[in-house]
């Protein structure tokens, strides 16, 4: 009886936490200097869950996997890049295996209380950490297949607050080892890719924000370990960063910095930004590739610019060349015009393994006027921190920030964290999103591109063809190709639909768009299909999917004379050509038509007058054997419909 009177309680407060008037009382955690979740919480599962939705706004795409409790971290297996794993409190993990079909598959851990963190190893191994209940230490379980089937659990570090964990990924000396850190400062290791954890190193802080990082020590991958932990005041907070570079055998503190003051304002000894509690976390990261800054370590935290109780923070960034014995002056990573203006808080960051890049998201709130409401922004720097590229908006929709439906308290419980994570190509985000009032688990690329189909719904009989395209309108600092592939569901019962790329299915400029052609065969059967697209980056990410709506009428009389809505002039095919190409139309009504080639002149070469034609899908055959290599011009004529495309003679 008392299971089922303890389910009965936790279904209980998720159901009043749906209700608009609903509030949770502060006093589950009123010491500010700890990062405990709400009591309630601490049941080892995650409940409120609802199915996977791509939100796309503007064409661009965020994941809405689910409703957890915030405070994320996301991985990535190295070897497999689209292959990612993702943990929210307490223990609501998703995971995918082509980086857009996500999964759910919880681990079982003998009790937990949250804040999950997670690694991967070099040799493809997940490490999932969350905190034990009551907090004592951590569990760890590991996944060979990226969270379809966990081990039993061990136990890792010992403490009494916010934790983390990193994995060696390189082929160095200490490969594959794993290092954890919790508050109140103590440092664990694994040397067996998990089965156990030793204490290696402990020491003593105030504030909850230990981290651990790997990185290079000259020509030594992963020979260099870093911890840093928060001590002081939660409105000074003192940095104090350690290194070892034995493989965690022994660690030497490296300096103690005073970089960050109040993030928002003070209020019951929190930092809080319109009623959203918060801290000034010390993200650390370390460079592992062979680039220019190889080696160089990282920290990303939020400060008020100006310094004070009530100003409004930035995001910043530093970096030190010696192991964290000097530090850089300050960088502001956002690049809003007048941040004094704005809050910029909330960061996470990630550095890049193979091309040592610096990725940096954070909670934004310049697009709002009154500053109650927030994006998430990216950015990243290419030049070891010393600046970072303009700012892009990866969420797709403001949300406010003091979500009270979410949670109640002042200041509220929202989450102290998210998270970043990157391959050579792309980044990816996760956060706690608000926009529906509740604790959205989302997921976005960034760099990105945009997607969408024109037209979405398209008809075709029997023994013809149709076409749509494929466009990429803008692009979000992305820059690198895009594949796309399509295919037709379901099968026919009798005939084919086939989907080609008449002129390729590659983009490599945007804005840009390529010709998708769906082919009917004779006796295809009637009726409703779905063309599904996908457009993936040179390593399989990004990733993103479109369907176009696909009606299959009767059988037509032949191959020109079926009735398309309008009138098309389709991308010669093939282009470049030599000497021959195909010219593709449309009719929607009968009509006189004329096929007129120009040179780049506006020379006249070639006309072909085809008189008086039905309604219908046409084609022609151009020869350019007598003609020199070049840009030509075709143009559709008819007294209905004029056009003109562009086409390459290449001999």
């Amino acid at each position: 009886m008392k299971k089922f009177s303890n389910l009965f309680f936790v279904l209980a407060v998720f159901a009043a936490l749906s209700m608009s008037t609903h509030r949770i009382s502060a006093s589950w955690d009123d010491d500010p200097n700890s990062d405990k979740n709400p009591v309630f919480l601490s049941d080892g599962n995650s409940y409120l869950t609802s199915p996977m939705s791509v939100v796309t706004i503007d064409d661009f795409d965020n994941f809405d996997l689910g409703v957890d409790f915030a405070e994320c971290h996301i991985s990535e297996n190295p070897l497999i890049p689209g292959q990612y794993f993702l943990a929210y409190n307490i223990n609501g993990t998703y995971y995918t295996t082509n980086g857009i079909d996500w999964q759910r598959n919880n681990p079982t851990f003998p009790n937990s209380a949250g804040d999950p963190v997670s690694a991967w190893d070099s040799l493809g191994k997940l490490y999932y950490d969350n905190m034990k209940s009551p907090i004592t230490g951590t569990w760890v379980v590991t996944s060979t297949n990226a969270g379809a089937n966990w081990t039993s659990s061990v136990s890792a570090n010992v403490g009494n607050d916010k934790n983390w964990i990193a994995a060696d990924q390189t082929n160095g000396p200490y490969s594959n080892y794993i290092y954890g850190a919790m508050t109140p400062g103590n440092v664990v290791r694994s040397t067996d890719r998990g089965a156990t954890f030793s204490t290696m190193f402990t020491s003593s802080n105030t504030l909850p924000g230990n981290m651990t990082a790997v990185g290079a020590l000259g020509n030594v991958q992963g020979g260099a370990a870093y911890f840093v932990k928060s001590t002081g005041s939660a409105f000074a907070a003192v940095y104090t960063f350690f290194r070892s570079t034995n493989g965690g055998t022994s660690w030497e503190q490296m300096s103690a910095q005073n970089f960050a003051n109040t993030v928002g304002t003070q209020v019951g000894g929190r930092n809080s930004v319109s009623n959203m509690r918060t801290r000034p976390y010390p993200f650390i990261g370390a460079d592992n590739s062979y680039g220019t800054y190889r080696g160089r370590l990282y920290v990303v935290y939020a400060s008020n610019n100006p310094t004070g109780n009530a100003n409004k923070p930035d995001v910043f960034c530093r970096y030190s060349t010696d192991g964290g014995t000097t530090w850089s002056t300050e960088v502001v990573v956002n690049d809003d015009a007048n941040s004094t203006l704005h809050n910029q808080w909330h960061p996470a960051m990630w550095v890049d393994k193979t091309s040592g890049r610096l990725y940096v998201q954070w909670m934004d709130t310049r697009d709002t006027p009154t500053s109650d409401s927030a994006f998430i922004y990216a950015t990243y720097s290419t030049n070891g921190g010393e600046s970072f590229v303009t700012n892009q908006r990866v969420s797709n929709k403001k949300f406010r920030i003091n979500c009270t439906q979410c949670n109640g308290g002042a200041p509220a419980y929202l989450g102290d964290y998210n998270s970043i994570i990157s391959n050579p190509v792309t980044s990816m985000l996760a956060w706690a999103d608000f926009r529906n009032n509740n604790f959205g688990s989302y997921v976005a690329y960034f760099p990105d591109y945009a997607l969408r189909m024109s037209p979405s719904a398209i008809t075709i009989n029997s023994s013809n063809f149709t076409t749509f395209r494929a466009v990429v309108p803008a692009v979000k600092l992305y820059t690198q190709s895009v594949t796309f592939t399509a295919t037709v569901t379901p099968t026919p019962a009798a005939g084919a639909l086939t989907a080609i790329f008449p002129n390729g299915n590659v983009l490599t400029n945007y804005p840009d768009s390529l010709l998708v052609r769906i082919n009917a065969a004779p006796n295809t059967t009637a009726g409703n299909y779905t063309v599904t697209v996908e457009g993936k980056g040179p390593n399989g990410t990004p990733v993103h999917r479109r369907t176009v709506a696909l009606t299959v009428g009767l059988v037509g009389i032949s191959g020109e004379n079926s009735n398309p809505e309008e009138f098309t002039l389709a991308q010669n095919f093939p282009n470049p050509f030599n000497p021959t190409t195909k010219i593709e139309y449309s009719l929607k009504a009968r009509t006189d038509v004329r096929i007129s080639v120009y040179d780049a002149m506006g020379r006249l070469v070639s006309s072909i007058n085809k008189g008086v034609q039905d309604a219908g899908n046409h084609n022609v055959e151009f020869n350019g054997a007598a003609l020199s290599s070049g840009v030509y011009y075709y143009k559709l004529q008819t007294p209905l419909f004029t056009d003109t495309k562009k086409m390459l003679l290449v001999k």
